[in-house]
């Protein structure tokens, strides 16, 4: 089953009193490329999260985005300097006395000195929290990956569609391309004719002349290369692994045997033919640029 490049999943879960959300998207990348964004104080989980999503996606631009929110609050324990917040009253109440000013010292007006604060983050269990993320992100991955492969299906229907017609193309260009030398021949046998008139005509000089001119436009050889390459790439459409690398390479092949017989044709149903296939064949190579 071919996958698209781009899909997009989401998962998100209590798990042991902390709400988890992990959402994957992804783009057409030509390599793997992975950014991760984790909340700061998790920031161990990241490297972790890369090699996990890595084992299932050969290709694209990922992204990943993980949120953590503890439930139950307590992510640290907070406690008061009462010994320096006094120091900051007694320094608060001589500058009033000093300076007359009014004494309107209240408990916002400590706020503002926030190294009265003890702030100890509570220590957790990075195994679990790990554990905990990884089972969102597996369901998370699971529907990025389904995504991937509805839009694969359709890629693929599309993909044999274009291959069938230009299957076609050369079937009509097999059964025409003979007919071209004994056209060539038929036409300077004719033409020999009207010039020499009543000469005999030299009939070995006409097969001769024919048989070059049919030497010269022979495409059985590409012909045959590019049935196999069309079989080939019918192929790796069934298969399960990562095909994108391997169906570029083929549609290369593919156009480089088209362009050949382009070059030797000499008949107009044989050139619309293979101006249909080249249009065909780059609209398949827009099509695998999504392909993993």
């Amino acid at each position: 089953m071919i996958r698209s490049m781009t899909g997009y999943g989401r998962e998100q879960k209590i798990v042991d009193q902390r709400e988890i959300t992990v959402e994957i998207k992804s783009v057409n990348h030509r390599y793997f490329e992975l950014s991760a964004r984790v909340p700061r104080v998790y920031g161990y989980i990241e490297e972790k999260l890369k090699s996990f999503i890595k084992g299932s996606i050969s290709r694209g631009k990922i992204e990943v985005n993980v949120t953590i929110n503890n439930l139950n609050g307590k992510e640290a324990k907070i406690s008061v300097d009462k010994l320096m917040a006094a120091g900051y009253i007694n320094a608060l109440k001589t500058a009033n006395e000093e300076l007359h000013m009014t004494n309107d010292i209240t408990l916002s007006t400590l706020i503002k000195f926030s190294d009265i604060f003890n702030v100890q983050k509570i220590a957790e269990d990075e195994e679990k929290i790990w554990e905990d993320v990884c089972s969102v992100a597996n369901d998370a991955l699971a529907k990025f990956i389904d995504m991937r492969q509805m839009e694969g299906e359709h890629l693929k229907k599309d993909l044999i569609d274009k291959i069938h017609n230009n299957e076609e193309m050369l079937g009509i260009i097999e059964k025409t391309a003979p007919l071209t030398a004994e056209s060539y021949r038929n036409r300077l046998y004719a033409k020999l004719k009207e010039v020499l008139e009543d000469t005999n005509i030299d009939e070995q000089r006409i097969l001769t002349e024919a048989a070059v001119f049919a030497e010269k436009i022979a495409i059985d050889e590409e012909i045959v290369r590019l049935k196999s390459h069309m079989k080939q790439f019918r192929e790796l459409l069934e298969t399960d692994e990562p095909i994108g690398r391997k169906l570029d390479f083929l549609v290369q092949e593919i156009n480089r045997e088209i362009n050949t017989i382009g070059s030797k044709a000499q008949n107009l149903e044989v050139t619309k033919c293979v101006v249909n296939m080249k249009s065909e064949v780059e609209k398949i190579r827009e099509q695998i640029q999504n392909i993993e």
